[in-house]
């Protein structure tokens, strides 16, 4: 078991370094634009511009630097660790701006996977046990609105229901709870958390109602009603416990996803995140901001597979983790 979890993360390693190279190779080889010249902001002279390339070690080969990059990533640099260097735009450290954008996104993705899960999975096998049924078609068609409804349109609606014609719920921007206290963040989190998590609860509920039926045909299941377990039991500890497999692995990636940022979401909610930073780095061409949001965009997307991975086993006998 815990030689199976020590090889996946060294291969999660491997991935970063792997990404790490594609993307600096594109933003810092490859460009069309002179680093140091977007650095040197407009009209710089060639002196700067030598000087510039000379500070960042531009002048060096690829690979070499290359090697300077991973090594300030894995050992810090003068910011801190992981040493990803600062902003061309603020000349401030991205490690700084980076942890507190780092909370936004994060908070925004635990509490929407946090309610999509409770609203998607029960909504699915409701829908599946109640086949055909009103209630299995009021669920279906729940998940077939949100599925459509486009994010930004949702999260105007809200806005404009909720906070500006009803005003029982907060506006836009991200309040911290140490700062504000936990009624207020909870106050301007709900509905960003709400309107990500019906699209995703959408999909989710689909899903499980798919699965849930597709495993409630198996013969080990008619073996259980056989033998005179309850349906609820049946339901539960049998049918619903192997049917989320695949509704697991979607969550895996889902929610390392949204680590990336919910860019959406966070655009209309002012919300002070990943997805909005790397928007705005890619305009103004910060290229350490934009490779920063992809090393954590990576490491988020393949951690949680590997933390799916070991779940399987967990949920499945069959699987077995050497």
């Amino acid at each position: 078991m815990w030689q199976y979890v020590i090889r996946r993360l060294l291969g999660v390693v491997l991935v970063l370094l792997i990404i790490a190279a594609i993307t600096y190779g594109i933003f810092f080889v490859m460009s069309p634009v002179d680093p140091a010249v977007l650095f040197a902001g407009k009209q710089p002279t060639p002196e700067l511009i030598a000087q510039v390339r000379a500070q960042f070690g531009l002048n060096l080969p690829v690979w070499e630097q290359y090697g300077i990059f991973v090594k300030h990533v894995f050992l810090g640099d003068q910011y801190g660790w992981p040493g990803l260097g600062f902003s061309f735009v603020t000349r401030a450290s991205v490690r700084s701006q980076l942890t507190s954008r780092l909370v936004v996104t994060s908070t925004l993705a635990i509490g929407a996977a946090f309610v999509w899960l409770l609203l998607g999975i029960p909504i699915g096998v409701v829908s599946a046990v109640k086949q055909r049924s009103l209630l299995d078609r009021l669920a279906m068609g729940f998940a077939l609105f949100f599925v459509s409804a486009p994010v930004f349109w949702m999260g105007l609606m809200f806005l404009w229901a909720f906070w500006f014609k009803l005003k029982i719920a907060a506006g836009t921007g991200y309040y911290g709870p140490t700062q504000y206290g936990v009624r207020t963040w909870l106050n301007h989190m709900l509905m960003p958390w709400i309107v990500l998590a019906l699209v995703e609860a959408a999909w989710y509920a689909r899903m499980s109602r798919g699965s849930l039926i597709e495993v409630m045909g198996e013969d080990y299941i008619r073996t259980a009603r056989a033998k005179g377990l309850s349906e609820a039991r049946v339901v539960v500890k049998h049918g619903l416990r192997a049917s989320l497999l695949p509704v697991l692995t979607m969550f895996g990636m889902d929610l390392g996803l949204l680590f990336g940022g919910a860019i959406i979401v966070e655009t209309v909610f002012n919300l002070q995140g990943l997805g909005q930073w790397a928007v705005s780095s890619v305009a103004t061409g910060d290229l350490p901001v934009i490779l920063a949001v992809t090393l954590v965009s990576s490491f988020a997307i393949t951690l949680a597979n590997v933390a799916i991975d070991i779940c399987y086993a967990f949920l499945d006998p069959r699987v077995r983790l050497t």
